[in-house]
């Protein structure tokens, strides 16, 4: 069994994709616009014009492998009650990974020293998703 994030941008994934393999080196192993669908939306499932948004999307950061979608283009994404955890090997790379999600996001706990890691913080970056970045020894 594994467990994979499914996040839903409603209506920003694809300047989410974008930022993402930018800031964290994701690599896009699929994508699929609503308009490249063999089966077509149910009926007032989407607004009008969200054609182009993404069905679905498949980005593997590191070893994972994190799906996204536009889902139903409301423009009203939230996400609350859970945090990606980011398990890096050394402080430089947790302090590149945290300022980049950082950039335009709101900072939740500075990255620094704590007991349990010599780097750890997190962030809630510019799309609402929460990060923590830490450093596993």
């Amino acid at each position: 069994m594994e467990v994979q994030a499914y996040l839903f941008f409603d209506g920003r994934c694809e300047e989410a994709v974008e930022f993402y393999k930018k800031a964290l080196g994701a690599k896009v192993e699929m994508l699929m616009r609503f308009k490249e669908s063999p089966d077509p939306p149910p009926p007032g499932m989407l607004p009008p014009g969200s054609e182009n948004k993404i069905m679905h999307s498949c980005l593997r950061i590191g070893d994972t492998a994190v799906m996204a979608s536009d889902g139903g283009c409301t423009g009203k994404g939230s996400f609350q009650g859970f945090s990606l955890s980011l398990a890096v090997a050394s402080a430089a790379e947790a302090d590149r990974l945290w300022g980049a999600l950082a950039d335009g996001g709101t900072v939740q706990m500075p990255i620094g020293k704590t007991f349990w890691s010599p780097r750890f913080g997190m962030v809630t970056d510019r799309f609402g998703v929460s990060w923590m970045v830490n450093v596993v020894q």
